[in-house]
């Protein structure tokens, strides 16, 4: 009996990656919601409080009573020449105070994120607040796409930190009629966060400002609800 054997030629194993050519009218976008976390603790709520407080004097009926030689030998502790008297710093900054919403150093008790207002490309030249973000073309994955739309107004990467490989969210967004031939955007959302730093040398954009989640929904007013959704606090 006589076998024919077919020889495959060309490589079986292919990089991964995202077609870009299965539809012209299609853009795949990464972007990067750039967060600087909490710098002091927030304020604990009242009602968190009253309940702390409940908690104290309950177990104070119960607390283990000590002689007070004791405890004049524990409160002794710390007095002599390390005693530190500790001022705590204000919580409300001088960026606070006038608004400055291109400075880090304010809300220092929330987490603050990076918009840029420039033009982007789904916005038809027009100039419009956004985040940073990149239209996903050659490159390996889309965190990669995502860092390079992030080191493009930073200048390096040094100072950040992204949390994890995977988007942590996805939008897809269709032509209007008041652009009707503007071709559809699936936006991929990336987290990365401000490491060790107060302040950036933001460029490649006509102005920017560091915001906290409710002012985030001011600007986002169409995308609130998923916005919203998407952003913890």
């Amino acid at each position: 009996m006589q076998r024919t054997i077919t020889i495959l030629r060309g490589p079986l194993v292919r990089d991964r990656g995202f077609s870009t050519s299965s539809s012209s009218s299609e853009k795949i976008v990464a972007s990067v919601l750039f967060e600087r976390l909490p710098v002091v603790i927030p304020k604990i709520d009242p009602v968190v409080y009253a309940y702390q407080e409940f908690a104290f004097r309950w177990r104070q009926q119960y607390r283990r009573i000590y002689p007070d030689e004791l405890l004049d030998k524990s409160n002794a502790r710390g007095k002599g020449d390390y005693h530190i008297d500790y001022v705590p710093a204000p919580r409300i900054t001088e960026a606070d105070k006038m608004n400055d919403r291109k400075s880090l150093q304010r809300a220092l008790d929330r987490r603050l994120y990076l918009l840029l207002y420039g033009n982007t490309d789904g916005s038809a030249g027009k100039s419009v607040w956004h985040f940073p973000e990149k239209v996903y073309q050659s490159e390996e994955t889309l965190r990669k796409c995502a860092e390079s739309a992030l080191k493009s107004i930073l200048g390096d990467l040094s100072h950040t930190y992204f949390v994890g490989n995977a988007p942590m969210g996805h939008m897809a967004t269709q032509s209007t009629e008041d652009v009707p031939d503007s071709p559809s955007v699936k936006q991929f959302f990336f987290k990365s966060q401000v490491i060790a730093t107060n302040k950036f040398n933001i460029k490649k954009c006509e102005d920017f400002v560091w915001v906290t989640k409710d002012e985030l929904l001011e600007y986002f007013p169409e995308k609130a609800e998923f916005l919203n959704k998407m952003i913890i606090s």
